[in-house]
């Protein structure tokens, strides 16, 4: 047993072994811990932040003496002093590596284990006996610990919990599920200190406040110096006509030949279809041995990922191509250059990735961004001034998900059933259900008990029963056993298994998409050409394609929506630009958009007509992002067919809509200020988008989390069409007998607010009435329309089709200007 300043210069000097010096909010940090405060360390990526709070945890079990309960024991009811928590199971074997190596070092018996659902068995096992001092894992394996009925006794002796990346978990169904799991905790051990650590946040305040809910914290801010270099990948010619996605590939030799001048390089793309096309692209041309280049997303079987990220600290790779699957937490200090495919539609991602170079405090991060799309130039370059100015976007945490409750209270149930009093108390102190009333309380509870009032009397939905004691608890053992099966369920995508004939796991394809193959069709995946063989009990069957050509796996969910802040940033500086090399490579673009129409001000509403030989157009640039204009679209379509009768067309991009039809009524300033009056927008977009049908889709996923929909056995998996046509036939009854029942709901509101966006879609309605309108019309389309005319032929026409025909009038608008 040493005293404080001993255990303290000991894990110095450690540090310095490693080249590294205690900084000052590591520091402040280590203090913080002693005196069992909870907190949140938000500091840029590579500054530091896991030995922050690390750190304090060793320099405890240094100062403790050998027999105290930071030292490993035998005794199964040992139970973990310590949890952190990692929002990707990929992230939980670098995480223990990094927490291991001090521990080491400094010759602590400390026993880290990882606890995910990529875990082994032994591992599996002794997390769940307890025999560990610190446990990594997910918000998903944390509530499925707290299922067993033991869960009280092992976590009573817990001292610390701590989650990183919470700006990951702040904002999702995942992070209320953790929120829930925590205020439990607390309950179990009420000395408990939690503290996050999180990256660069616009809202860290308030991130703090969610992470501890009534609890008060420490805010330590790790905002160390460090540079971020961002270039741009300009393409050697201006296109004045952009059309989205092409623009990328055409600079593949410009990126390897970036990729070669460094030792090592990640690419990062936003989607995981995108991944796979340039790894393809990239391996076509890699000028050294084929192990050298790899591909990695969270699609992929983990051993293989596993591969990847050890062929990058062991600096056997050179480049990775990868998604936000590599984003978080993992630290590759050999990692030289990130490179970044298309814009990155968020300021905060832009930081993000840029920190996976040079992941070491005070070195300098440098990230080179390739344009997919001539006004994605303007988005880089928006975001590097929105870096400089320390403006990041605020992650919105959800409020009160009725169908995270229901999954919640089922788990209390299972483990040792839950008085309802008592866990109305401790889930109000939670940041998510703080304000949740009783009759909200008392319709979850109902629906647990019953399913509902319509479903009363089918006994499958009578999933727990209150006791004697009025403890609720499951009403069979099967229903606690598939509960547990169900826990992660939140992040379910209705996925297949992809295997080799031979057996070889390859990962996972939704299944929507394989449905629309059929044997002896090929596809690009995990950077292989795949044949389909069969699809048989929820696996794909694959072998190595003998065609040269295939259609590339693609994910729901793949568009990425430009950020609010990045938005607002991008039209300030089309329309001022600033004289960076972005803006100075538009130019030509700009000047003739405002020859053709007008450059719109950062108060201006641009509206363009336009007439082509398919028909008559109204373009509108809100600078919004996607999912706003996609409803806002759908209102003016809606507004024109009352207005004039007939069918309407639309498509949207970040940065506006486009409304068409043979013909338009006759529309002037007075006619589109009506159509964009924020009146009426609920009842209008039921009726415009069919939100009923869409509350219907959305209905699976919330009847799967709240546990109506439980799912089979291992190994008799049903299909994700049996899924939803199970949930659809459950949602269509409880609309026409319960409407209100708390499920449907719940589907309700989240098609609203996160598919349609209504809160965002309200306020940029509320804006445009407030700015100048700017009505134009061109003879020709415009720059600024053109994309959203492309944008509009992609839904009409197969995609080689519309590539063509995108490509085709380009360069006929190019030669005409």
């Amino acid at each position: 047993m040493i005293g404080i300043r001993e255990a303290t210069r000991r894990l110095g000097d450690w540090m310095a072994s490693e080249g590294a010096t205690p900084l000052p909010f590591q520091r402040e940090t280590w203090r913080a811990w002693r005196a069992g405060e909870s907190g949140l360390i938000h500091a840029p990526t590579g500054s530091g932040k896991t030995l922050a709070v690390w750190g304090g945890a060793l320099i405890e079990a240094m100062m403790m003496p050998p027999t105290s309960l930071w030292r490993r024991g035998k005794a199964k009811d040992h139970g973990p002093r310590l949890i952190w928590i990692t929002p990707l199971r990929a992230l939980a074997t670098d995480t223990v590596g990094n927490l291991r190596r001090p521990v080491a070092a400094l010759g602590l018996d400390l026993h880290v284990v990882a606890r995910t659902g990529d875990s082994s068995q032994a591992d599996r096992r002794r997390a769940r006996q307890g025999r560990v001092d610190a446990l990594v894992t997910t918000p998903e394996s944390l509530s499925l610990l707290l299922s067993h009925a033991d869960a009280r006794d092992r976590f009573s002796r817990l001292t610390a919990i701590v989650v990183d990346e919470w700006h990951e978990l702040l904002g999702s169904k995942r992070g209320v599920q953790l929120e829930l799991c925590l205020s439990h905790l607390r309950t179990l051990a009420p000395s408990l200190s939690t503290w996050a650590l999180s990256a660069t946040l616009g809202n860290p305040a308030q991130a703090l406040d969610v992470l501890l809910g009534r609890g008060n914290g420490r805010l330590i801010s790790g905002h160390v110096a460090r540079r971020i270099d961002i270039e741009t990948l300009l393409p050697a010619t201006v296109e004045r006509f952009p059309w989205a996605g092409h623009l990328g590939l055409t600079q593949l030799s410009r990126v390897l030949d970036a990729i070669m001048r460094v030792e090592r390089t990640i690419v990062f793309t936003n989607t995981r279809s995108q991944a796979e096309l340039w790894h393809r692209a990239l391996a076509s041309v890699w000028p050294e041995s084929p192990d050298t280049i790899a591909l990695h997303h969270g699609s992929l079987e983990q051993a293989i990922r596993q591969r990847v990220e050890a062929g990058l600290r062991e600096r056997h790779l050179r480049c990775v191509v990868a998604t936000s699957s590599l984003d978080l937490g993992v630290d590759f200090p050999a990692v030289e250059q990130v490179i970044q495919i298309g814009s990155p539609k968020g300021i905060a991602r832009l930081l993000q990735r840029a920190g996976r170079s040079n992941h070491t405090p005070g070195q300098p991060s440098r990230v080179l961004c390739v344009p997919t799309h001539a006004l994605e130039v303007a988005e880089i370059a928006a975001a590097r001034r929105a870096i400089a100015a320390g403006t990041v976007e605020p992650r919105v945490p959800l409020t009160a998900p009725l169908d995270v409750l229901a999954q919640h209270l089922t788990t209390l149930a299972v483990a040792d059933g839950f008085e309802p009093v008592q866990a109305l108390a401790e889930i109000r102190t939670t940041h998510a259900y703080r304000d949740i009333d009783d009759i909200r309380y008392g319709a979850v509870l109902a629906f647990l008990r019953q399913g509902g009032a319509c479903l009363d009397a089918y006994p499958e939905y009578r999933r727990l029963v209150v006791d004697d004691t009025g403890r609720y608890r499951p009403a069979d053992a099967r229903i606690a056993r598939l509960h547990r099966y169900a826990i992660g369920t939140i992040t379910s995508d209705g996925s297949l298994s992809v295997r080799y004939r031979q057996g070889t796991r390859l990962g996972s394809i939704e299944e929507g998409f394989l449905a629309r193959l059929k044997p002896g069709e090929a596809f690009l995946f995990a950077g292989r050409l795949l044949e389909l063989v069969r699809i048989r009990d929820m696996t794909a069957y694959v072998k190595p394609a003998i065609q040269a050509k295939g259609t590339v796996a693609v994910w729901q969910g793949s568009r990425m929506p430009l950020s609010t802040e990045l938005a607002g940033e991008t039209a300030a500086l089309l329309a001022v630009p600033d004289h960076s090399q972005e803006m100075r490579w538009l130019g030509n673009l700009l000047e003739l958009q405002g020859e053709r129409s007008v450059i719109p001000g950062a108060r201006d509403l641009l509206a363009e007509l336009h007439r082509t030989r398919d028909g008559e157009h109204l373009v509108l640039f809100p600078f919004a992002g996607r999912l706003a204009h996609e409803g806002l679209a759908a209102l003016v379509a809606f507004r024109l067919g009352k207005l004039a009768g007939g069918g309407y067309r639309y498509a949207v991009n970040d940065y506006g809509l486009i409304v068409g039809a043979r013909h338009l009524p006759p529309i002037d300033e007075k006619v589109l200020r009506g159509l964009i009056a924020p009146e009426g927008l609920l009842d209008m977009l039921d009726e415009a988008m069919a939100l009923a049908e869409l509350a219907r889709r959305r209905f699976r996923d919330v009847a799967r989390v709240s546990g109506l929909i439980m799912p089979s056995r291992p190994g008799a998996e049903r299909s994700l069409r049996q899924l939803q046509t199970s949930a659809g036939l459950l949602f269509d009854v409880l609309s026409r007998h319960e409407p209100d029942h708390v499920l449907v709901m719940q589907a309700r509101r989240e098609v609203l607010e996160q598919e349609l966006e209504i809160g965002r879609l309200h306020d940029t309605l509320l804006d445009c009435a407030t700015r100048r309108l700017r009505l134009t019309r061109p003879g020709r389309l415009t720059p600024f329309a053109f994309p959203l005319w492309a944008e509009r032929m992609r839904g009409k026409l197969s995609f080689d089709d519309w590539q063509t025909r995108a490509r085709q009038l380009a360069e006929h608008l190019e030669r005409a200007a």
